[in-house]
């Protein structure tokens, strides 16, 4: 099986990631969940919609920083991309309002001592996690625009993120097996043209007609009922797929020889600038 890494951090890296930096602002729900429930045993109702409407921001804030921890990781790990949407931004302010709201309707405190300490844990949650990328990573790739390769690899990752989604309806252990090892290595084509866009003159047409041709071709197989499908049908699909796992094999020499190329020209390029 190809061991090519995907465009995306696996998530054993994402949860390690979270677990770090992440999990601290769950710490807040504890006592409200505890509070939440007593107020529901005492049948005391203002003071459960109070605690739940608290619980419910805490939970919110930390979700969304959650989540802009993860695109910030993405963005950080990526070589082309554009600047994330600002969760860890609406994070903070989510995070000051929750503060202000738990201190001064649930904790009975005055609305400016609530204002404060909103305050303070905003400034606190900006100082700790930073704010969120705001630059473009949108390198010159010359007469290629970086928006339409960014437009090129998201369609073709999702075409990928498709076909992984049909395979969870294959029972057929060869079959999943050879789609595995094709998306796999459709994963790292896409990652070799991330990592030098020019790439994309020559690999474009690949995109569209493999991977387009592959989910097609995968979606078609699970819009049929698994044991419907005759042996004759499953093996020109195992076939098939034999095919494809060459061609994408093909690809990915072609790009590592083109790469290549491109060091010899630069390489050629300097030694004669030093002569000269």
């Amino acid at each position: 099986m190809s061991k090519a890494k995907r465009y995306t951090p696996s998530k054993k890296t994402n949860k390690i990631f979270r677990f770090k930096r992440g999990n601290f602002l769950y710490l807040f729900l504890a006592p409200l969940f505890l509070a939440f429930l007593l107020s529901l045993l005492k049948q005391d109702i203002p003071t459960f919609l109070l605690t739940g409407t608290a619980f419910g921001l805490f939970f919110t804030t930390a979700k969304l920083n959650s989540k802009g921890l993860d695109n910030e990781y993405t963005y950080h790990t990526s070589k082309l991309t554009k600047a994330p949407i600002p969760y860890k931004s609406i994070t903070g302010l989510l995070l000051g309002f929750s503060t202000l709201f738990t201190a001064w309707m649930v904790g009975g405190k005055p609305f400016l001592t609530g204002l404060f300490l909103g305050v303070i844990s905003m400034i606190g949650y900006f100082l700790y996690y930073g704010f969120d990328p705001r630059k473009d990573k949108l390198e010159n790739i010359g007469d290629i625009s970086a928006e339409f390769v960014l437009e090129t690899l998201f369609s073709a990752r999702a075409k990928l993120a498709e076909v992984e989604e049909d395979m969870k309806k294959i029972s057929e252990k060869t079959l999943h097996q050879q789609l595995s090892i094709a998306t796999n290595k459709g994963y790292e084509i896409l990652n070799n043209i991330e990592a030098d866009p020019k790439d994309l003159r020559v690999a474009r047409k690949f995109i569209v007609v493999y991977i387009e041709g592959i989910k097609n071709v995968t979606s078609a197989y699970t819009d049929i009922k698994e044991d419907e499908v005759s042996n004759q049908t499953k093996e020109r699909f195992s076939t098939l797929l034999n095919d494809v796992e060459k061609r994408f094999d093909k690809e990915i020499l072609r790009l590592k020889k083109n790469n290549q190329f491109d060091l010899d020209v630069q390489i050629d390029v300097l030694h004669q600038q030093i002569k000269n």
